[in-house]
């Protein structure tokens, strides 16, 4: 039964990229004579120039938030050294595996004095923060988007109930209750080592507008190909969220690449927008993304502490 569990945690998250990248090609292959008569013109380029900027700003946001979050866990570090390690390891996201950003900040937080479990706990608590957020998110801009015909009253709740879950997750009773045990701290002693004094909806806050930012990116990256209508922009936001949520939280390839390129396919198909126009985006935001990730990772190496 343990080697059973073992091999299908080492080598379900290549099924799932593979058959992710799979579908891709596929998609990609059967619509290939019309994505290649999509042309950009100067307002093209203005819209993913401004694409570009706000998603390199959402990672410089994202570290910012990183930063308050470690000091609400009472770990005062300088902004100028958060920044420097956030931005820095935030390009190890691409390595096999998914978790070369998380072992560099451990390293980084451990190697200031901090315990290797609370570092760990500190830095693992940040994606479900993000995952909330993009579960709020997804969730806010469904219910502005949904008419009757769409809307799905069960859905609906299962959706609000795994949030409210989310949101208890990060609730200082409970986060709290973990960090005195892993740092051994007695019943006794527990008022003198208060960890989160209150609930922490300013990082809460803060990731909500990072995946703000993010949808926005890739909002902008659409309109670079095609205009969008108001009821568009909520629709295209939804879809984003939530498929950048599924790239957090399955496992598959690095980033998400591959499981939020194929959820957005599936959303965006069924809303009958132009496949060309999605793949389109999809290829043209990834490299943006990456490009945004790997200048914020030049700024980081440049960055004084």
């Amino acid at each position: 039964m343990k080697i059973t569990v073992a091999f299908l945690k080492k080598y379900l998250k290549w099924f799932i990229f593979g058959m992710s990248l799979l579908f891709i090609v596929n998609t990609f292959q059967n619509n290939w004579s019309t994505i290649i008569k999509i042309t950009l013109n100067k307002k093209s380029f203005y819209l993913l120039t401004l694409a570009f900027l706000v998603t390199f700003f959402s990672h410089i946001w994202s570290a910012l938030v990183w930063v308050k979050l470690l000091q609400m866990l009472k770990h005062p570090i300088k902004k100028t050294w958060g920044l420097k390690v956030y931005l820095t390891t935030n390009i190890s996201k691409y390595i096999p595996g998914n978790i070369g950003h998380f072992y560099g900040r451990i390293l980084a937080i451990s190697q200031q004095g901090i315990s290797l479990k609370i570092a760990s706990f500190s830095v693992l608590l940040e994606p479900l923060f993000m995952a909330n957020s993009a579960l709020i998110i997804t969730l806010l801009s469904h219910l502005i988007r949904t008419d009757k015909t769409t809307y799905n009253f069960w859905l609906f709740i299962i959706n609000i109930l795994t949030m409210l879950i989310g949101l208890l997750a990060i609730h200082p009773f409970f986060v709290n209750k973990i960090l005195f045990y892993l740092k051994g701290i007695k019943q006794e002693n527990v008022q003198k080592n208060i960890y989160l004094e209150q609930y922490p909806k300013t990082i809460l806050l803060g990731e909500m507008v990072f995946i703000l930012l993010r949808g926005l990116g890739f909002i902008l990256t659409w309109m670079a190909f095609i205009p969008i209508s108001t009821f568009q922009f909520f629709l295209l936001l939804n879809a984003f969220s939530f498929a950048w949520l599924l790239g957090l939280v399955i496992p598959g390839a690095p980033s998400g690449i591959g499981v939020f390129e194929a959820t957005i396919i599936i959303l965006l198909k069924t809303e009958n927008f132009p496949i060309q126009i999605v793949f389109s985006t999809i290829t043209i935001f990834r490299l943006i993304s990456i490009l945004a990730e790997v200048t914020g990772a030049g700024l980081g190496l440049l960055t004084k502490e």
